[in-house]
């Protein structure tokens, strides 16, 4: 007998049944651990939007995590800081009162790096020791805190980009720190909802997942341009909407060249993508609530489909508004938070497709 259908993708861990004990505690401690990521891109974006990533000048992994306590450290600080051009070309004239207005905002963006490390690490370990992580899971969280390691160099290799010839740091390098602080985050939502589930044997429709998988993607590559307009400050100029430039389709849009560039340094291209980006996405979710809301065995993914369109919808009207209000830290913000929610809620839905919740394929006998 041949069975026609697909297998789930690997959403859950294939071992022995976990205690719910342990389950528990390590939902709750991935939990924590996913919560301070998503704070520690919040600081990041804040960071950002106050012209704070280069008020630290160092990068010092452990002697870092100590700000300056003393008027001679704050000085000295200081002194370092005028040495870059943004000193030079932005901010002359910045008083010592202003500098730590911008130095504690990448301080505590650096700190919560830290912190994250350390919370992972130390519950890690204890709970390891314990016999509370099956032996499928090890390598996964190892990888995790190794990528969470890259992700400190990156964004040391990030400010780096800003302290010599430009007043900014590149929005190349911005936009991949983010990217991957996205990916951490995502991959341990991942891990959180594999724990204390067997993988799935049976087949799988496979087309709802191909669906949900491109969605997800394409949220992704969203966030990416939203990242490139934030790292040229795309978002301080065509402050319109429907229109850009008093136009649907804005002149200009190829003024760069080699053209390539305009997608990333143009700052009207840029915009421009960012905006027919999130379009897509809000119809792409509508489009797919729907079909799954026609299709009768499609029951168990209505809900998760549904809640990504919303938010979808809820994040383009936040978009708009940050946009026609210049983007205030306030609104810049919470568009970045819904950026992360939609993300997730993309992620579920996803998941929930590959775990099995999708409806199985009709199975068909073959005889020999």
């Amino acid at each position: 007998m041949s069975v026609t259908g697909t297998q789930p993708m690997a959403a859950a861990f294939d071992t022995e049944e976990m205690p719910t004990r342990h389950v528990r505690a390590l939902r709750l401690w991935l939990s924590f651990v996913a919560l301070l990521i998503v704070a520690m891109i919040l600081v990041g974006g804040a960071t950002r939007l106050t012209d704070s990533g280069l008020s630290i000048t160092e990068w010092q992994p452990i002697v870092g995590a100590i700000p300056p306590l003393s008027d001679t450290d704050w000085q000295e600080a200081f002194d370092a800081y005028k040495q870059i051009p943004e000193y030079s070309q932005v901010n002359q004239g910045m008083d010592l009162q202003g500098f730590k207005a911008i130095y504690w905002w990448e301080w505590a963006h650096r700190f919560l790096g830290r912190f994250i490390g350390l919370v992972f690490f130390v519950p890690f370990v204890a709970f390891w020791l314990a016999g509370y992580i099956p032996r499928p899971l090890l390598p996964r969280l190892l990888g995790l805190f190794v990528l969470g390691g890259l992700q400190g160099a990156l964004g040391w290799y990030m400010v780096k980009s800003g302290l010599v010839d430009r007043i900014d740091v590149s929005q190349y390098r911005l936009a991949a720190h983010f990217g991957v602080a996205v990916l951490i985050f995502g991959y341990t939502l991942w891990l959180i909802l594999g724990l204390g589930r067997t993988e799935r044997r049976g087949a799988v429709a496979r087309t709802p997942a191909i669906v949900a998988g491109l969605i997800l993607l394409l949220v992704f590559l969203q966030l990416l341009a939203g990242a490139l307009v934030a790292g040229i400050d795309g978002g301080m100029g065509f402050n319109t909407w429907p229109l850009m430039n008093g136009a649907v389709i804005p002149a200009g849009l190829g003024a760069a060249e080699p053209w390539y560039l305009n997608l990333f340094e143009n700052p009207l291209t840029v915009q421009f993508d960012h905006r027919v980006l999130g379009y897509a996405v809000v119809l792409a979710a509508v489009l797919q609530a729907l079909w799954l809301a026609r299709k009768p065995d499609a029951a168990g993914l209505r809900a998760s489909a549904a809640a990504l369109a919303l938010l979808s919808l809820l994040q383009v009207a936040l978009g708009i508004w940050t946009l026609l209000s210049f983007v205030p830290i306030e609104l810049g913000l919470a568009h970045q938070a819904g950026a992360i929610a939609v993300f997730a809620a993309a992620l579920y839905h996803f998941w929930r497709c590959v775990a099995g919740e999708a409806p199985a394929r009709r199975q068909t006998a073959a005889s020999a």
